[in-house]
């Protein structure tokens, strides 16, 4: 007697989610298998990808076919040696062979100039998030996937320990969907005021979002995995943060030239060591201060007219708002209603700090050019005095991109409960933890592509038996 079809059901058009649904139905066509995949998203069809229909999707490798060499123990370093060895063990055995792959349906991949300071190399999809986006879901149309919008998800059915079905709000009424194995690729929580308010304190509820596709990850697929006795894993005290221009209502807005001036809060001033690493290194812990810890969680980054003179300093500025601009600096505290005189203040006992050979400046690197050891907080590279021109300022905020609390998962893209894999239940991308302390430079869209590809192959294997 012929089987009834088995379904596998993928939550999420990210990255993640679409790698994991494409890899599942070109295993499925390949060997005739008789498993339906379909593809769900909250979003409607025109916004749906959350995150990676916005990002640059950065990826952490020396170029389209080879990993550094130090990628794992640059990854344990970054997560304070928290994070899951094997996993990235993994991560980097896999990326090679994956991004291969994510070419072979349609998307090229280029080695950017990734703003201006230097740090690891990276490769990205030509057209980024939305390159993903477009090709990926073309594909998997092609390969036969069904693809249902507009469809928030509630709660994994099972029965005795098995699943069977997923409910979600289809057209504003409850649904269940069938479902014999599940991938959860639908983000972290950023997108949900309480979660973030339980994990972040009351400040973090109107904490700006990155993009407008960060709202959808509201750790829906997080709750519907606790309920079912998931392990946790990553900081849940952690999130990837980024300094935008509080002006712009555009997409990741970011202004990373802070670090060749100064930066202030609403008094005038200074509150941190701008140069104290490349962008990259301070940014998360940057912005996350400006939200938390700064009154009316707004500061100001101070520069003046030689920021015009650093080549493609452009780069670093995705803000599409020019910065405020005065003759004098009792102008500019005036036009961004700040008290002129501590404003005054700290820029004269910063620029008597400069004591440094500017000629030695240099943007794209640690440059080395530090203020005297007695200005506090100190400047440990670009320091170069404030004294030309018109002065310019950018106010800046913080902006969640995503959060690093999520459930547990194993090499093979399994969620855990009690460290043994629950059956029929994969995850891939920002849903899942092992990030700590800080975000691994241009590695988020990287995991999420690999191991949603091994999630869709895994959940397939797993149908077969």
């Amino acid at each position: 007697m012929r089987q009834p079809p088995r379904n596998l059901i993928v939550v999420g058009q990210g990255a993640a989610g679409l790698a994991a649904t494409l890899a599942a139905a070109e295993m499925v066509r390949v060997h005739g298998l008789p498993i339906v995949v379909t593809l769900v998203d909250k979003a409607a069809e025109s916004e749906a990808g959350g995150n990676t229909r916005w990002s640059p999707s950065y990826m952490r490798m020396a170029s389209p076919s080879k990993m550094e060499s130090t990628f794992v123990a640059d990854i344990r370093e970054t997560t304070g040696s928290r994070g899951d060895e094997a996993y990235f063990e993994r991560l980097a055995a896999e990326a090679p062979a994956t991004v291969k792959w994510i070419a072979s349906n349609g998307v090229e991949f280029i080695q950017p100039t990734y703003y201006l300071a230097k740090g690891p190399p990276r490769i990205q999809p030509s057209g980024g998030g939305p390159a993903i986006i477009r090709e990926l879901t073309r594909a998997a149309r092609q390969a036969g996937v069904t693809f249902c919008y507009r469809c928030p998800v509630r709660e994994i059915v099972t029965n005795n320990g098995r699943i069977t079905g997923l409910v979600l709000d289809q057209d504003g009424k409850r649904e269940i969907l069938a479902a014999d194995a599940i991938v959860l690729a639908c983000g972290g929580f950023q997108g949900d005021t309480e979660m973030m308010r339980t994990h972040f304190g009351a400040r973090a509820t109107n904490m700006r979002m990155i993009s407008p596709g960060t709202h959808s990850n509201s750790g829906d697929g997080i709750r519907m995995a606790m309920r079912l006795g998931a392990d946790l894993s990553g900081d849940w005290n952690g999130m990837h943060a980024e300094p935008i221009d509080a002006r712009s209502e555009g997409s990741a807005p970011v202004v990373l030239v802070y670090p060749y001036g100064i930066v202030v809060d609403k008094s005038g001033r200074r509150f941190f060591d701008e140069g104290g690493g490349l962008v990259h290194q301070t940014w998360e812990w940057f912005a996350r201060d400006i939200q938390f810890k700064l009154p009316d969680s707004i500061a100001y980054a101070i520069l003046d007219s030689r920021l015009f003179e650093i080549t493609d300093y452009q780069r670093a500025i995705r803000s599409e708002v020019p910065p405020v601009s005065a003759n004098t600096l009792t102008e500019l505290a005036d036009l961004i209603g700040m008290n002129s005189e501590h404003l005054f203040d700290t820029v004269e006992t910063y620029n008597a700090a400069c004591l440094g050979d500017a000629s030695s400046f240099n943007a794209t690197r640690c440059d080395g050019l530090a203020a005297a050891k007695t200005l506090r907080p100190p400047k440990s590279n670009w320091a170069r005095s404030i004294n030309k021109p018109p002065f310019l300022a950018y106010p800046l905020v913080g902006a969640v991109a995503y959060t690093f609390g999520g459930v547990a998962t194993d090499t093979r893209a399994r969620v855990t409960r009690n460290g043994v894999p629950i059956p029929g239940v994969f995850a891939a991308g920002e849903i899942t933890g092992h990030f700590y302390t800080t975000a691994p430079n241009a590695v988020s869209m990287l995991r999420a592509l690999v191991f949603g590809r091994i999630a869709g192959q895994e959940a397939v294997e797993a149908l077969k038996s």
